[in-house]
């Protein structure tokens, strides 16, 4: 069978379970039990009947809140812990960006480190010489390359780590929240490496909370559910099935005012739809144009990045995009203040309900900061079904 063709990563029916150890009694037991080669009798589930397939060339994003399983599903596929129930077989080399310092030993400096990694990717010293110049500039951390490692701040220590990744360009990157650390311009660095990595045949595994990011680098999505997978598969339908349920469960807040965003680095000032600001359930005829006016505010007096979503009222995403995707600089109208405007020409939603999400973002486009959410209503007339009217003719 061709190689291609095999799965690089097979998750089967994995579970995860730790012992309960409250106290001496359960940690005796415990041991009894392990002695015995049982399972533990007191447990706590992290992982229930987990099974995918990670194929050549595809991207994964696996999304969930804090505890539902995520950076351990990812430490059993990278071996660093096994399994309870099931099993994960993997295919060739894997490149883990987990845990910060992970596979650093402190006291070997920078360099050091390299060497030891680049052998356990299996590179030559002569292929580590070529490539050592290219890992220094990436990393771009200067006189550190030659300290040990434990006097690295965070950031260094994943500019370190991201930099001999991408000097071995393995065929399975797996990496947790790693776009959620260092400064702004590695980050869009890093962001733009793993862009065109995933372009260019590479296969990602990629957890993050930032919808955003897993939107943007991600074609599948899985959203793991206290232990479980709740649902999977394409990447927009997934996250905004998850943001959906993840709205319905907030308690309710106040609306954010026109003050609320001093609260934020990168906040949304004033939000006008054709000309008017929304107030309750916005109405829209199908075919008409349909005009965003945005002003975001930012402390730092960079232009920031405005992402515009559409989804139906049932959480079933339509369109996403944003400035940052589409090469659009926002026009600065005073100092932190900056103008969009977003227009869809005859709007050709079919009529019902949808659900629009404005987000700030941070200039590199990679932070999230705030949110406005607007229900709209298309009416109109149309025999069409779906929930977009394409354009189209019979001959």
């Amino acid at each position: 069978m061709n190689n291609a063709s095999l799965p690089l990563v097979e998750v089967n029916h994995i579970s995860k379970r730790y012992p309960v150890l409250a106290n001496s009694s359960d940690r005796l037991s415990a041991l009894w039990d392990m002695l015995r080669g049982r399972a533990p009798t007191r447990h706590t589930t992290v992982l229930s009947d987990i099974s995918f397939k990670v194929m050549p060339g595809c991207s994964i994003g696996i999304i969930g809140e804090n505890g539902a399983g995520k950076s351990t599903l990812l430490k059993l596929i990278t071996r660093v812990l096994t399994p309870s129930d099931g099993d994960v077989v993997t295919r060739g080399s894997i490149g883990a960006l987990l845990e910060l310092g992970a596979g650093f030993h402190p006291e070997y400096s920078g360099r050091e480190n390299i060497r030891l990694s680049a052998a356990l990717y299996g590179i030559s010293d002569a292929e580590l010489k070529v490539k050592m110049p290219e890992i220094e500039d990436f990393a771009d951390i200067g006189h550190y390359i030659d300290e040990p490692t434990k006097h690295y701040s965070s950031g260094m220590i994943v500019r370190l780590g991201f930099a001999i990744i991408a000097a071995v360009r393995p065929p399975l990157l797996i990496t947790d929240e790693v776009l959620g650390v260092g400064d702004e311009s590695f980050q869009k660095k890093c962001s733009r490496w793993i862009d065109e990595y995933v372009n260019s045949g590479g296969t990602l595994l990629l957890v993050s909370h930032s919808m955003y990011h897993v939107q943007k680098l991600c074609r599948e999505a899985i959203w793991l559910h206290h232990g479980r997978i709740e649902m999977q598969g394409d990447v927009f339908s997934v996250t905004q099935h998850y943001l959906a349920w993840h709205e319905s469960k907030r308690v309710p807040e106040k609306s954010l005012t026109l003050l609320d965003c001093a609260d934020f680095e990168y906040g949304i000032e004033s939000l006008l739809c054709n000309g008017s600001e929304p107030e309750g359930e916005l109405v829209c005829k199908f075919g008409s144009d349909f005009l965003i006016d945005v002003v975001l505010t930012s402390k730092d007096d960079a232009a920031p990045v405005l992402m515009c979503g559409w989804g139906r009222a049932d959480g079933t995403s339509v369109y996403g995009t944003s400035s940052e995707m589409d090469g659009f600089v926002a026009r600065k109208i005073s100092n932190g203040r900056y103008a969009f405007r977003l227009v869809f020409p005859k709007l050709n939603l079919l009529p019902g309900i949808y659900n629009l999400r404005l987000h700030s973002l941070d200039p590199t486009g990679l932070r999230l900061f705030q949110t406005r959410h607007l229900d709209i209503k298309v009416i109109g007339e149309s025999r069409a079904y779906g929930l977009v009217a394409l354009a189209h003719h019979w001959e």
